[in-house]
Order: C-alpha cells, then sequence, then structure tokens
C-alpha cells in the first residue's frame, strides 16, 4: 500500500485510539501493527485527520526546501497568495507580504483572486448558456476529488473550470512564459492538484510560510547556510499588487456566490460546506433541479483550511478579518479583463478516478462478521468504535487489508471475556468465588474436584463454604478487607490439603480464592515425621543394649563407652529437636 506523499502519520506518536478514523469521512486510513497509515489513492487531502489527532501524529510533507532551491536558482519566482493571509499572517493587507517575499527573493507576488475573478467570469458564461441542470463549482481541489473518486454520478455538474490556483497560474505564465509559480495557501489537498495541473512549481501552505518568514528574520534561512539573494538582486517587477475586491471573498462561505456581479437567472444558489453536508448532497444530486452549488469540503471554506494559522477567535474571528479586508475597497489595477477568455485557456478536465479498493461481495462479508461473533441483526448495531459507519463497512475494510478483525470492540471484549473464563476455568489451580454471605458463587473445575463436587458449577451457587471447610479465614478477609494466605487448609469430604491465596474484590463485594493441592507434601512430610520417630525409637533400643554391654565389658572399653553413649544421645536430641520444627 503506497503512502501518501502530502500527508503521513508518526508512528512513535501513534496510540491506536481510531479517532482519525471515525472522523475521516470517505475513510481513507488503513491500519497495520495499530499504526494508522493514509491510504494515499482513497485519501481526498481533506486534512480532517490533522485536526482530531490527539497526539498530532500528522506529518504534512513540505515543500520549504523545494521552494528554496527555486528562489536560488535565480530565475522568476512570482507568489500566488491566497486572499485568506489576512487571517494567517498577521498582515492587514498584501502589499507589506508582497514586500516582504520580494525581500525573501521571490520576483514578486499577487493574490490568487486575480485568478478567481476569471473563474467566475467563466462560470457566467456557462450558466448563461442554460445547460447544466445543477452546477457545482470547482474551486475547492478535496471536494473535485471526492466527486471524481466517490461520487461519479456528480461529474456531469461539476464545472469544467480550473481552479482560482491554476487559472491565476495560466495568467501568471501568459504575462511571463518564463516564469514559475509557487501559491501558498490554507489547502493541503492543493500540493497534489498543483502537481497534477503542472502549472505550479511548489505550493507553500501558511504554517510553512510563517516558518520561512520567521527564520528569514533571524537569519537563519532554512536548510542552508548561505544568504538569500537581496531584493533589490531582482529584476524591477511590472506586475501590480493584486487587490481585486470582486473575488477576495473566495476563501470564505458564499465567497463565489457573491463574486458575480449579477446573478445568472435559471437557478438557485446555494453553499455548501463540510465534509457530510458534501457527501449527503452529492448523493442524491440527481434528485435536484437548478441548483448552483457553491461546494467547500472545509466548514467555514477555505479560510478554515487544515494548514490555517487561525487567529484567536477561529473562523469568526478570520471571517472578521477578511471581510474588514475587503471594505478596505483598494483597486490598484484594471478588473478582470474579458478579451484574455479568448487567449488563455481557463478551462480543466476532471476524469472519473479509481482507486486499488475492490467491490466485495455478501458472501465475503458475512464471514468476516462471522469471524467476530455477529450471527444476528442485533449483533450489528454498530457502536462506532473501529471509526467505519456499519459493521458491514468495517468488513469491507478488513477484506480490503485496511483493518484488521481486533478492531472491533465488542468482538475484543467478548474474545478477552471468554480466554479470561477459559483461561480460569482450565487453570490447574482452583479457583473459587465466595460472597459476603461465605457462600461459594463459581468454582472451576480443578476447585470443584479438591472440593467434592459433581455436576456443573450452578449447581452449588450459594453452597455455604462451611460445608467444605472452615470459612473463618474467608470471614477475616472480607471484614478486614485485605488479603490473606492460608496454609494446609483440609477438606474433610476429599481429604485434602490446600494452602489457599484469598484476595478481597472490593468493586465486586467478593472473595477470590486460589487453592494449591499440597496433599502429597503434606503426606510426604507425615512420612518423614514417622521414619523420624521410628529412628528415635530405634536410637533407644540401641543405647540400652550399648549399656547392658558396657556394664560386662566395662573394664575393657573403659571410658569408649562413656563416649558412644554421649554420641547416640546427642543424635536422639537432634532428631527429636528437628520433628518439632517440623511440627
Amino acid at each position: 500500500m503506497r503512502q501518501s506523499p502530502y500527508l503521513e502519520f508518526k508512528r512513535v506518536r501513534c496510540k491506536d485510539c481510531y479517532r482519525c478514523l471515525r472522523e475521516c469521512p470517505i475513510k481513507a486510513i488503513s491500519f497495520a501493527d495499530q499504526h494508522a497509515q493514509i491510504i494515499e489513492d482513497r485519501c481526498i487531502l481533506c486534512g480532517r485527520c490533522m485536526h482530531v489527532c490527539p497526539q498530532n501524529a500528522k506529518i504534512v510533507h513540505s515543500e520549504l526546501d523545494k521552494t528554496r532551491a527555486l528562489l536560488y536558482e535565480g530565475g522568476k519566482v512570482i507568489a500566488s497568495v491566497a486572499p485568506s493571509f489576512v487571517a494567517n499572517t498577521g498582515y492587514e493587507s498584501f502589499e507589506p507580504l508582497r514586500q516582504q517575499l520580494k525581500e525573501m527573493g521571490f520576483f514578486d507576488a499577487e493574490e490568487t483572486a486575480r485568478g478567481a475573478e476569471y473563474v467566475t467570469l467563466q462560470y457566467a458564461q456557462l450558466l448563461e448558456k442554460g445547460e447544466y441542470k445543477n452546477f457545482i463549482t470547482s474551486a475547492c481541489p478535496s471536494a473535485c476529488r471526492l466527486i471524481q473518486e466517490y461520487f461519479p454520478q456528480a461529474l456531469p455538474y461539476l464545472a469544467p473550470v480550473a481552479s482560482p490556483m491554476v487559472a491565476h497560474a495560466r495568467l501568471i505564465h501568459h504575462e511571463h512564459p518564463d516564469a514559475k509559480v509557487v501559491f501558498i495557501g490554507p489547502c493541503l489537498a492543493k500540493k497534489r492538484e498543483a502537481e497534477e495541473s503542472g502549472e505550479i512549481a511548489s505550493v507553500l501552505t501558511f504554517v510553512e510560510l510563517d516558518e520561512m518568514i520567521r527564520r528569514f528574520k533571524l537569519g537563519r534561512p532554512e536548510s542552508s547556510t548561505q544568504d538569500l539573494p537581496p531584493a533589490d538582486s531582482c529584476p524591477n517587477s511590472q506586475i501590480v499588487s493584486c487587490s481585486s475586491n470582486i473575488a477576495k471573498g473566495y476563501p470564505a462561505t458564499e465567497g463565489i456566490i457573491h463574486s458575480f456581479t449579477s446573478l445568472p437567472n435559471g437557478y438557485q444558489y446555494l453553499s455548501i460546506d463540510g465534509p457530510d453536508r458534501c457527501m449527503e448532497v452529492l448523493e442524491n444530486i440527481e434528485h435536484y433541479e437548478g441548483v448552483f452549488m457553491e461546494i467547500n469540503i472545509c466548514p467555514g471554506g477555505c479560510i478554515n483550511g487544515p494548514c490555517a494559522t487561525l487567529p484567536k477567535g477561529g473562523v469568526t474571528k478570520a471571517k472578521t478579518k477578511l471581510f474588514n479586508y475587503l471594505q478596505q475597497g483598494i483597486q490598484s489595477y484594471p478588473p478582470a479583463n474579458s478579451n484574455l477568455m479568448d487567449e488563455i485557456d481557463f478551462s480543466y478536465q476532471y476524469p472519473r478516478v479509481t482507486n486499488s479498493s475492490r467491490d466485495v461481495s455478501e458472501a465475503e462479508i458475512e464471514k468476516v462478521l462471522l469471524q467476530t461473533g455477529k450471527t444476528t441483526p442485533e449483533d450489528q448495531l454498530n457502536c462506532g468504535a473501529c471509526g467505519y459507519r456499519s459493521c458491514k463497512g468495517k468488513a469491507w475494510a478488513v477484506i480490503n487489508g485496511y483493518a484488521d478483525l481486533e478492531m472491533c470492540l465488542p468482538y475484543m471484549r467478548k474474545k478477552g471475556e471468554s480466554l479470561a473464563v477459559d483461561i480460569v476455568h482450565n487453570s490447574p489451580e482452583g479457583i473459587i468465588l465466595v460472597n459476603s454471605d461465605m457462600d461459594v458463587v463459581d468454582a472451576n473445575a480443578t476447585a470443584m474436584e479438591m472440593l467434592g463436587m459433581s455436576g456443573s458449577a450452578e449447581h452449588f451457587t450459594a453452597r455455604p463454604l462451611n460445608d467444605y471447610f472452615s470459612s473463618l479465614d474467608f470471614y477475616l478477609a472480607y471484614s478486614q478487607k485485605k488479603n490473606t494466605e492460608v496454609h494446609r487448609q483440609f477438606i474433610h469430604s476429599t481429604k485434602r490439603y490446600v494452602d489457599i491465596t484469598i484476595c478481597y474484590m472490593d468493586e465486586h463485594k467478593l472473595l477470590f480464592g486460589q487453592m494449591k493441592d499440597v496433599t502429597e507434601a503434606v503426606n510426604y512430610q507425615k512420612q518423614l515425621e514417622h521414619l523420624r520417630e521410628e529412628t528415635i525409637e530405634t536410637t533407644d533400643q540401641v543405647i540400652m543394649k550399648q549399656m547392658r554391654v558396657a556394664q560386662e565389658i566395662a573394664s575393657l572399653l573403659g571410658e569408649t563407652t562413656a563416649e558412644t553413649k554421649v554420641a547416640l544421645l546427642n543424635l536422639k536430641k537432634m532428631l527429636q529437636q528437628e520433628n518439632k520444627k517440623e511440627m
């Protein structure tokens, strides 16, 4: 599975929370070894996963080095800056930012709004023809990709017009054929659009622009020890500052609608934003007629793009800054020249796009559902923990290799509970649960054998513990709420000895008893004690015999008899002491 060249995850930070998958509108995220990965050919680069990741584990591939390389080449590098700069850069108007970019080595800079004017003119021409049952704007690359890949039924309604970024690049190339265009904006999807269009040399997000300006002002240019070319080393630009009022509102909702000098008749003009609303509208596109749809994947429009650096106050504050900028009324160059419409091709084709995901049969889905224990419709009441909208959607992802069976929380809980039950009931040690009334409420097979139970554990529910052995130690553990150890507890019914570890379970108000059969060890100890007693008795007999012999041959042995008696008495004493210790 190919990784996205635009966005990826930091594996060390990804904590297997599935939040990015839950928020992804088209489920373009897979999981391998409990780590998330972008599915490159499914992703629409909406950047939603970037905002919701609690671990900040997303990395946008930077094009700072690529841009700096363009600047060092010394040719004409012209920046196309999205109008939302006023809400993302701290500049209240474009001219100061333009001068800053020129100081950093750009030949010049313009607002992308200049290209947006021509996009609006192109929309107007198409609308005037009245050939579209419905009309969908093409300014948002994420929305266009969504239609191309997931809603092909909406393709006939998607305007075959370039986005403002591409349209502006074509304008610049018309005026400066040798120029290279760098787009600067809040959109992640522009990186792929730039590559596919072939019109843009590099794309910087506002986050990357902020980094570039900061390092330039600190005198530490990114990835180089050389100084940037001084501003006066670039030829004087003949490009006028782009301050077109009519299209500066593109980044906000209804910005495209308001860019028309007059709205063509025959359509209802609606603005649709946010992935869920966009998908709902596209799914039902055939049910509409005569609707102009300004469509944006980002809620609030481009001003709320995934790579925006919004001010305090969020989207609302950003919109007020944009509207204040629009009200300045600066127009330092003539409006769009309609004659250029004949000289420059502002059209753009949006072909059907397919991905590597395969269709799966109902039989395949049912097989996966069975593997996770979902055998009835009630089992498929989706909890959403895995991130998919349905259990069948999750099964589809498993078949395509995007998800693991273990991502299903109910399945794993049942599996864990089943595994825990199997471990307990097949344990070589006896397990019993005792309630506050000192009744046995559950027992595994080993415990039942130790206690002399027959039948099933359920048959012995609430059976008094005293039926098997004294419950005093269990009672003390429960009343004192502490764990304790019991050694060599004798079970009358089976004539066994057990060591018991008693654990108090405060949450459940139960006692957990783990019993270990030590009958063999106790019996062996008893055999040793019996052997010692026999040895002591034998020693006494030897001593008595030695005394009788000593009396008979005392004259011959002398003190040797006395020494032997002392040695045997010491042996007897030692054996008696060891026997007391074992007792």
